[in-house]
């Protein structure tokens, strides 16, 4: 019997799943989109990118970009009662109204 993983990205089967139309593409107007501080976004994980991905515990949620480091966004996200930094590429957050 195998033992089971306790790796940081385990139970992400279904998460970082793609759609049968999505495979294959690559969505240029994601990785493109200008950030600006204080924008709102939302955390979307794209599995065919596994550089700059944050952890999957904040999959779905919203926050508002605070800076920059390097390629990557710096983010505000309130988890429960506490708030935190998550960094995170561009391909996986999307633009909130």
């Amino acid at each position: 019997m195998a033992k089971r993983a306790h790796g940081p990205r385990q139970g992400t089967r279904s998460i970082l799943k793609k759609s049968k139309t999505e495979r294959s593409r690559v969505f240029i107007n994601r990785v493109m989109h200008p950030y600006s501080e204080g924008d709102s976004v939302a955390i979307v994980l794209d599995g065919a990118q596994q550089k700059g991905m944050p952890h999957r515990r904040f999959q779905g949620k919203t926050g508002i970009i605070t800076g920059t480091q390097g390629r990557a966004y710096i983010i505000s996200v309130s988890d429960g009662n506490a708030n935190k930094t998550v960094v995170a590429r561009p391909e996986h957050l999307r633009p909130m109204e």
